[in-house]
């Protein structure tokens, strides 16, 4: 795995950091994106995290490592990520949106490729804990600004890969609704999935129930936003959501998740063993 870490923004300190981490990458390990998954691991356990036991204290230091620089990085040399990030961009430039919001998208690769697409969009990124490398990068367009507090009325809420990393998506996902205005756009991606141990068990059983949730919440599917790995939604009712109705079915959408999730692993191994017969 190569990564160019020629970006006048790093610093000498994030560059050596990185330089570091990439000595300790795992030489049995020939796929580039399950490297990064590695990478991200091995920092996860040397702060010994625990994705059931959460100690927030802990996983906010993993959150503040430079492995998320380098995540950050590979994905803007990584031709699948910036192609899906590209299909997202060209999708909200081509709906003429005047303000738009990516939730937690803190490295700022997906709001500055829009920024770039369209200067009259009002590009916000909602990132509490933005890094320096990320700061100075969007410094460089004047549409592009960094919050920490969500506004109401976007045009268009992005979030890609988030709500696996948070302990209650259900609720961050109702923020996220709240902030769109009716008739307004999500563009939502989840991994719901272990690859990698920050992503959150307590959340996997939204793999099979997400959508039916954002029913829930006034919003419509319209459906996979061609060429990328997101789903598009549109909010079509402005009514309160009902948390108790949400708890509800969540405990629910857990238990199906306990019944459906062993029968697709045995199924899974059942295609293995017919395609090696």
């Amino acid at each position: 795995m190569q990564i160019d870490l020629s970006d006048k923004n790093l610093t000498s300190k994030e560059k050596n950091e990185i330089k570091v981490l990439l000595k300790r990458k795992c030489n049995k390990v020939s796929n580039d994106l399950e490297q990064i998954w590695y990478l991200m691991d091995l920092i996860w356990d040397d702060y010994n995290c625990d994705n059931k036991n959460l100690e927030w204290d802990k996983i906010s230091k993993f959150y503040f490592h430079p492995v998320w620089i380098l995540n950050g990085l590979f994905i803007e040399q990584h031709d699948l990520s910036m192609s899906q990030r590209n299909a997202i961009s060209s999708w909200i430039a081509e709906n003429s949106f005047k303000n738009i919001v990516d939730y937690g998208g803190g490295f700022g690769t997906l709001a500055r490729i829009i920024a770039g697409k369209d200067v009259n969009i009002d590009v916000q990124i909602y990132e509490p804990h933005p890094s320096k490398y990320a700061l100075k990068r969007v410094a460089e367009f004047s549409n592009i600004s960094i919050i920490n507090k969500l506004n109401t009325n976007y045009d268009c809420l992005i979030s890609t890969d988030v709500l696996e990393h948070v302990p209650d998506p259900l609720k961050n996902f109702s923020n996220m609704v709240n902030s769109v205005k009716v008739e307004g756009y999500l563009v939502i991606a989840n991994c719901f999935a272990p690859v990698i141990k920050c992503h959150l068990p307590q959340t996997f059983h939204l793999r099979y129930t997400f959508n039916q949730f954002a029913k829930f919440m006034g919003l419509q599917v319209i459906g996979t936003l061609e060429g990328s790995h997101a789903t598009i939604f549109q909010k079509v009712d402005n009514k309160e959501v009902n948390l108790n109705k949400i708890r509800f079915y969540e405990k629910l959408s857990k238990i199906l998740f306990s019944i459906i999730e062993p029968l697709e692993f045995t199924a899974r191994m059942i295609r293995k063993f017919v395609i090696k017969i």
